[in-house]
């Protein structure tokens, strides 16, 4: 079914939405990531503010696009960063990032939209980055596009 970002996130939600797109790895290692991913999310306090904050901003933009905004990534712990060889500097390692699509939208349109919104002072200046499947949207608070 739809997954809508609503302004209070559960701990259960928020596990779906870390875990709902690394479905290449092995089911016994999701369990592990899944433990461990808890584990950090629970013992960071700043990381929960911010995905608080970050689902706030995703609830403006859902509410103006008037359809389910899907959620691939948020909050990924730096040791799962440095797993994939990348920097551990992503602000995703924060809870300050998310990986979106949204219902039967392009990409260049969810970015323009989140443009629009940010512009308008709705949702909060941060990183936009256009893929070829999804949109990353970030709150750094600083304006960063690619």
């Amino acid at each position: 079914g739809e997954m809508r970002v609503e302004t209070k996130i559960t701990l259960s939600e928020l596990i779906i939405f870390l875990l709902i797109k690394i479905s290449k790895l092995n089911f016994i290692f999701i369990f592990f990531l899944k433990k461990k991913v808890i584990k950090e999310y629970e013992q960071n306090k700043e990381v929960q503010y911010n995905i608080q904050k970050l689902a706030n901003q995703l609830q403006v933009l859902r509410d103006y696009l008037g359809v389910p905004v899907n959620i691939n990534i948020a909050f990924r712990p730096v040791f799962y960063e440095l797993s994939k060889g990348r920097s551990g500097k992503s602000q995703h390692t924060l809870g300050k990032a998310a990986d979106i699509t949204a219902a039967g939208l392009k990409p260049k349109y969810i970015a323009k939209v989140i443009e629009q919104l940010i512009n308008e002072g709705e949702i909060l200046q941060g990183g936009i980055g256009i893929y070829s499947t999804f949109v990353h949207y970030d709150i750094r608070k600083r304006k960063a596009r690619w």
